[in-house]
């Protein structure tokens, strides 16, 4: 009886993997920034970030890594919308500073997106 139990454990952690893997793929992203930017009071560089929020949403927490270093967070609202994009596409707009300042990021071939609120913390 045992090993039916065990056999039994084993086999629904198989059948539920995927959909945890699949889960998890649903708040990270890995992006491009071709430009540096300002996420709050954070300046990132150009360059390639792997960018993470917490669930369920639609307030967030979102974490910038490069090279598997926190280098940036911010706290952001996740949004869906209709149209369905190729590339990545970063919304911003000049400070009086004229610095590019982070508003959005609309992720590629998905329906999500990221809109950014002005306060991060550099990490």
């Amino acid at each position: 009886m045992k090993t039916v139990n065990n056999v039994a454990l084993l086999l629904a952690a198989v059948l539920l993997l995927p959909l945890a893997i699949l889960a998890s793929d649903n708040n990270q992203r890995s992006v491009d920034i071709a430009d540096p930017v300002q996420v709050g009071n954070v300046h990132l560089k150009a360059g390639t970030y792997k960018v993470e929020w917490n669930l369920p949403g639609p307030k967030v927490e979102v974490k910038f890594l490069q090279h598997g270093k926190e280098v940036a967070t911010a706290p952001a609202t996740v949004k869906t919308h209709d149209r369905q994009i190729s590339q990545d596409d970063f919304e911003t707009h000049k400070n009086s500073a004229n610095v590019s300042v982070l508003d959005e990021i609309d992720f590629a071939h998905g329906h999500d997106a990221l809109v950014f609120t002005s306060h991060a913390t550099a990490s």
